[in-house]
């Protein structure tokens, strides 16, 4: 393998750790912002189903391979070249590891366009094709976020009163004394166990029966952690073959062999430097309760999964963080400077990747 292919698997995987780094937790984020799990227990949910999204995009989300290597925006002889792959890698690389070291949730996919106009600019910039990349990579990532508040302010009314139902009720389950065991089980006649709510005069425990009690409230609970997972498996779904694309466009590897690599490095690189990020989602953008952060996290599993079936590049951190901003504008406002440095950083994403692509082009060996 030559200096250049060496440096350009490195760069893949730097990008791909990066990537975990700064997206795993924006799955799982709200179950620690509304108090359901603390970071450990979010970002080992959140890096399972994001791994088991990276698999799974070998099947589903072949599309946005094509999207991404480059193909369409400069010729194919220039997409497949290393050293055009080696400047999108390294600068989307370099972008987001920052962004992660200052805490910002930024988008991956703006990075890797960037990535892709800059070296496109700097390796013939007279066939760089911009209606492609404007239409259809850009005008995708522009719009998510819109959708992503519109879905959250008209979702999160409904999920406050389902909440506000649920919170004083608890379900009940009253055992009679009299159920016959066999062996190791319980055998039940009709009529032996009765279900219903406290308030219900059928489930009052009378000194000889016994009576369980599960708040409804655990439920939301337990709903707002499948919430996480999902939209931690469209994230993977969503940004694995993005990556995977720089590696397969090379011929370096496979599309099923690259998505592993990418999900593996995804892993690593959220369980060991996702912290900060994850204090930026959970509690310096808006105060949330529980039904608003599974509100939020329904949006953003719509939304991508059903652009990744679809091959369209949207961006997992603006769907999610455009939710949380919906949050914010139901509730208190959010934090304003910590929304505007965001915000800032969205808008630097692109034109910074493009300037480091651009730079490691024209000096790459």
């Amino acid at each position: 393998m030559s200096l250049l292919l060496t440096l350009l698997a490195l760069a893949v995987v730097l990008l791909a750790a990066a990537n975990g780094a700064n997206d795993n937790i924006k799955g799982a984020a709200t179950l620690m912002g509304s108090g359901v799990l603390g970071f450990r227990g979010a970002i080992t949910l959140a890096t399972l189903s994001t791994a088991a999204g990276g698999v799974a995009s070998i099947f589903l989300a072949q599309g946005l391979l094509a999207a991404f290597g480059g193909k369409g925006i400069v010729s194919a002889e220039i997409a497949a070249s290393p050293g055009f792959l080696f400047a999108v890698a390294a600068a989307a690389a370099a972008t987001v590891a920052l962004a992660t070291r200052l805490g910002l949730p930024i988008s991956t996919t703006h990075a890797l366009l960037g990535g892709l106009v800059g070296a496109g600019l700097a390796a013939a910039p007279d066939e760089l094709a911009w209606l492609p990349a404007l239409k259809g990579l850009l005008l995708p990532l522009l719009l998510s976020p819109v959708l992503a508040i519109l879905l959250a302010l008209l979702l999160l009314p409904g999920m406050a009163l389902l909440s506000r139902r649920l919170a004083p009720v608890s379900a009940c389950a009253c055992v009679p004394p009299a159920v016959a065991l066999t062996g190791d089980t319980i055998s039940l006649r009709e009529g032996d166990l009765l279900l219903g709510t406290l308030e219900d005069a059928a489930c009052v425990a009378t000194p000889a029966s016994q009576r369980i009690t599960v708040p409804l409230s655990r439920v939301l609970d337990a709903l707002h952690v499948l919430s996480a997972a999902a939209v931690s498996f469209a994230r993977g779904l969503n940004d694995t073959p993005k990556i995977a694309a720089l590696l397969v466009g090379a011929g370096l590897l496979g599309a099923g062999s690259a998505s592993l690599l990418v999900a593996l490095a995804m892993a690593i690189g959220g369980v060991l430097a996702s912290r900060r990020v994850a204090q930026t989602l959970a509690f310096r953008v808006t105060r949330m309760d529980a039904a608003q952060g599974l509100g939020g996290n329904l949006v953003t599993a719509l939304l991508v999964v059903v652009a990744s079936r679809l091959g369209l590049p949207v961006s997992t951190t603006h769907v999610s963080t455009g939710a949380l901003f919906g949050i914010a504008l139901r509730g208190d406002g959010g934090n304003a400077a910590v929304i505007r440095s965001i915000l800032l950083a969205w808008l630097l994403t692109l034109p910074l990747a493009a300037v480091l692509a651009y730079t490691l082009y024209q000096i790459n060996p």
